[in-house]
């Protein structure tokens, strides 16, 4: 297709990350006579999909996320088996440990949000965390909760299989495509522009990551997120890092943690996290410097929280640090949906950092909404209109989106 030329699709996506691959491939499954096109400008899973953490988090504080990440454990074996490959998710368990009186309270609304959708979970003794994670300091423990059934993947293999799923089903996915702008009349989608032609369409999905609000802009729409780095370290390898090590919570050092290999993989919210406007964010985040020094500034300045429970810290050493930039929104909720009066667009955004995990529900409940149906979802938590008329660029609101993350205190 060159630059000049014309084309017809039932759904356009843009956006080749976990967010838009998965939305093809159940779009494709559900709809196998229609004709889906990805556009990615760079490769596919490049950007924030394969810089993630991956803690698959079924169990959380936020209701709407669960139902979203039970669907992607459900579709990563339906994957494996269309595929006959092994996605080797890594179920670990995730333990919760409470060293405050109020991250008791919170722990205990946890465990009975684990009841309600009958997810197993249960306490256990110091001695018992102790002996599932050697590097964990448990003498400040006032409860340890543990959930069996969550684990971690490899971000990047999960999304490579929504996307060779979705081409066995003949979805057409492109790459080193970019989408230039939208085409529409009135208040109706009736295209998109990409710099390899234009391609006619009633139904458009914004799943660019970061950049999505730039797109939506082009139409007056405010995509309430921003980009706001993630960052990660993984240390040197050492015995008290078992590989079979159960994830990691402690709210009170704002702090994860998972076994990487032998290693420890850990994360810590910084006082002050990066953001960048979406216009200021390169189109290849392939050399892009996050920190120019590593991570060692917000290393020193937040470490000793993780040291509180993690006395091994100043000792071992760090072999790498990871950072990419995730959509945030002020509430810590995804933006995902339609546009009250605007026809044939959609958002899939705004992962606040949970984007692996209810990949599978973002999928699938936009890829509904792309045929014409109700998603199976509950998105009304994720609307994209609930904080009124915003403006995704400006200093004010890049903020908000910061301090989002610098209080998250799950992983």
């Amino acid at each position: 297709m060159d630059a000049t030329s014309v084309e017809n699709a039932d759904l356009a996506i843009v956006g080749g990350g976990i967010f838009g691959c998965a939305i093809a491939y159940y779009y494709i499954r559900n709809n196998p006579d229609k004709k889906v096109v990805l556009l990615e400008r760079n490769a596919l899973n490049n950007a924030a999909t394969s810089r993630a953490a991956a803690l698959m988090t079924m169990l959380r504080s936020k209701r709407s996320y669960i139902p979203l990440t039970v669907e992607t454990f459900r579709v990563a074996k339906e994957m494996e088996a269309d595929l006959g490959e092994n996605l080797d998710f890594k179920y670990s368990g995730m333990m919760h440990f409470a060293a405050s009186e109020a991250k008791v309270k919170d722990l205990e609304a946890l465990m009975a949000i684990a009841k309600e959708y009958d997810q197993e979970a249960y306490y256990i003794s110091k001695e018992e965390a102790q002996k599932k994670a050697p590097w964990l300091k448990v003498d400040e423990a006032l409860k340890i909760a543990f959930v069996p059934d969550e684990g971690y993947c490899d971000p990047y293999m999960l999304g490579s299989f929504f996307a060779r799923c979705a081409r066995k089903r003949g979805a057409q996915i492109r790459q080193g495509v970019e989408a230039l702008g939208l085409i529409w009349e009135g208040r109706a989608i009736k295209g998109i522009h990409t710099s390899e032609g234009d391609i006619h369409t009633n139904t458009v999905v914004d799943a660019a990551g970061v950049w999505a609000p730039i797109l939506a802009g082009e139409i007056g729409v405010g995509i309430p997120m921003a980009p706001v780095r993630s960052q990660y370290w993984i240390t040197e390898k050492a015995d008290i890092f078992p590989m079979d090590s159960p994830m990691v919570l402690l709210p009170d050092a704002q702090a994860y943690a998972r076994p990487e290999g032998g290693s420890l993989l850990f994360g810590i919210r910084e006082g002050g996290s990066l953001v960048a406007s979406p216009k200021d964010v390169p189109k290849d985040l392939t050399d892009f410097v996050f920190s120019a020094d590593g991570g060692m500034d917000d290393l020193v300045e937040n470490g000793e929280r993780l040291a509180r429970f993690f006395p091994a810290f100043y000792d071992i050493g760090i072999k790498y640090h990871i950072a990419g930039f995730s959509g945030y929104t002020p509430d810590s909720q995804l933006v995902l949906g339609d546009i009250p009066g605007l026809e044939g667009f959609l958002i899939a955004s705004g992962c606040c950092g949970a984007g692996i995990s209810v990949a599978g529900g973002v999928g699938l409940g936009i890829a509904e909404m792309a045929a014409g149906r109700t998603s199976p979802f509950d998105y009304s938590k994720f609307k994209i209109t609930r904080f009124g008329e915003i403006d995704p660029f400006s200093k004010e609101w890049l903020n908000k989106c910061a301090a989002a993350r610098s209080k998250k205190v799950s992983g």
